[in-house]
């Protein structure tokens, strides 16, 4: 470059402008500015309801370290203190009361304890409604009674009863009646002992009547052939055993009269 192309470009470097410089504002402005101060406001609001929510939650539920509520976590499992409602199915192991509180179980309908295998298949089934306690399956239980002034039933309305155990079975009522009814037999049996029957009057209601055989008719209506004589209306009878076990009535005589009227054991 030559010495006048140097001064000539300086002194056009050096002339004064007459442009005014532009400045751009940097940040957000107008309505924009509105609307993100009224979301930041909307936010803080929000978070302070959460927060005031979730402290009376805490407060309402009793939240603590060990649990919320009557609910309390221990080292041998949940503990419940007090009424708990649940409002779906509840799976546990193990239920029991303190020694000395009952365990209630209340509802507006039935309740309905399950038992299943690990499969998954139902093994046992309790239910409770208005008629009492129903079992699908066996019970094994040490004493079944009834609440005070109750009457106890046991009651299979489509299959068979059975009671049993290795030691025997005592039924005992102490301020009532005892009554076994059944639609077809009854049966007590005793393999290795006796059945003792102890009261001051046992009654064998509906027994049938036997008939005199022939031999024992003919001997009857010649000794009261007589026509002065009447025939008392008989009122003593003998009880009798046939050899299948089926107990009926005789009547009385002066001696035994089981042989004479043996013959409905052939019915039985």
């Amino acid at each position: 470059m030559t010495r006048e192309q140097y001064i000539l470009a300086t002194q056009q470097n050096s002339l004064p402008r007459t442009e005014h410089p532009q400045f751009y504002p940097v940040g957000i402005y107008g309505w924009r500015k509105r609307c993100l101060y009224f979301f930041v406001l909307l936010l803080l609001v929000t978070m302070i309801v959460n927060l005031a929510m979730t402290i009376w939650i805490l407060k309402v539920m009793n939240f603590t370290v060990d649990g919320m509520g009557n609910l309390r976590v221990t080292k041998k499992g949940i503990r419940l203190e007090g009424i708990s409602e649940f409002l779906l199915p509840l799976y546990v192991k193990e239920i029991h009361s303190r020694k000395d509180s009952p365990l209630v179980l209340q509802s507006d309908r039935n309740v309905t304890v399950n038992a299943r295998n690990h499969m998954g298949q139902l093994t046992g089934q309790l239910t409770v409604g208005t008629e009492g306690a129903v079992f699908g399956h066996s019970v094994e239980t040490p004493h079944i009674r009834a609440e005070p002034s109750q009457d106890l039933k046991l009651e299979s309305p489509t299959r068979s009863l059975v009671m049993e155990a290795p030691r025997g079975v005592q039924v005992n009522a102490a301020a009532g009646d005892l009554k076994a009814t059944c639609r077809k037999e009854l049966h007590l049996q005793s393999t290795e002992g006796e059945i003792f029957l102890n009261a001051d009057t046992i009654r064998l209601g509906n027994l049938p009547v036997g008939s005199f055989s022939s031999s024992f008719s003919s001997s009857s209506s010649s000794s009261s052939s007589s026509p002065s004589s009447s025939v008392p209306r008989q009122t003593i009878y003998e009880l009798c055993v046939c050899p299948n076990g089926k107990l009926y009535l005789s009547p009385a005589g002066a001696g035994s009269t089981c042989q004479s009227s043996s013959n409905i054991c052939l019915w039985s």
